[in-house]
């Protein structure tokens, strides 16, 4: 008698044992300027550093003659974000769980486009936190995914 995996076509004898699923957690630190991102799986611990190379986002203030200047940079800004938040989700889109945390509004943000991402409903939790070092970050992943 054979069997087949489902959608693989391959042929699966009834006595073998099937592959055990993978788990993979991730953790993220998360600020406008870099993010730390924590990956937890059967082979153990991995960091990986991504840095938006972006300053600090300045607002300007002053009259109609700088609203476009300012919409300008805005929009600078926003694209440059983007483009950090979909290379942190990239590093994470295989995790079956995931934690958010930071000290500002880019844990936030990340979330919102978790939420138009098909892995949104992997997101496990969102923490606010300070400045915390990568050995920090590290610790609290392990810990948070140990419960």
């Amino acid at each position: 008698m054979n069997i087949f995996e489902f959608g693989t076509g391959n042929k699966v004898m009834p006595n073998m044992k099937r592959k055990k699923f993978m788990k993979i957690n991730s953790g993220i630190w998360i600020d406008h300027r870099n993010a730390v991102i924590v990956i937890l799986d059967e082979k153990g611990e991995r960091t990986k550093r991504i840095n938006s190379d972006m300053e600090r986002h300045v607002r300007f203030s002053g009259g109609a003659q700088l609203d476009s200047e300012e919409d300008i940079s805005d929009r600078r800004f926003t694209n440059h974000l983007n483009e950090y938040y979909d290379e942190v989700i990239e590093s994470i889109r295989n995790a079956n769980s995931i934690l958010i945390f930071g000290p500002g509004e880019a844990k936030v943000e990340l979330k919102k486009r978790l939420d138009n991402e098909k892995i949104k409903n992997r997101l496990v939790e969102i923490e606010t936190v300070d400045k915390m070092t990568d050995n920090q970050i590290a610790a609290k992943v392990r810990q948070y995914f140990q419960k």
